[in-house]
């Protein structure tokens, strides 16, 4: 288990990344409800996106974003290919990195925080980069 390393990770660090989230959330609350209105429109159902991911300690939890692909299957019920699914709407998130503004939710419920390693999704954890 990591121990804190000095005092700014020992006493000052949940607080501010509680109180920046917060802050995320109040000042952007009218954005999260435009872009939830306009991605259960342009994604055709659920506007959010989760996906499991490692966090403190190796402890896995889900990462909340904004959609940037709509589920559209073919007929045998199979995702169609990715490059199909974005859409524009998808694109113009992901180019602003609006799709990520979610992640203030991750941050006050203290699964991860504003200053720290992204950690990638799960199926590239074991991947050595080396």
């Amino acid at each position: 288990m990591h121990k804190p390393y000095g005092p700014y990770e020992k006493y000052f660090k949940r607080p501010l990344d509680l109180l920046c989230g917060l802050l995320a959330v109040i000042v952007f609350w009218w954005l999260y409800l435009i872009l939830i209105v306009l991605g259960t429109i342009f994604m055709r159902g659920n506007p959010f996106f989760t996906q499991p991911r490692p966090g403190k300690n190796g402890k896995i939890f889900k990462l909340i974003k904004f959609r940037s692909m709509d589920n559209r299957k073919d007929k045998n019920g199979n995702l169609l290919p990715d490059e199909v699914r974005l859409n524009k709407y998808g694109r113009f998130l992901r180019k602003t990195s609006l799709d990520e503004i979610p992640e203030a939710f991750n941050i006050i419920k203290g699964d991860s925080g504003i200053i720290g390693t992204t950690k990638k999704n799960l199926d590239f954890t074991g991947v050595s980069l080396a």
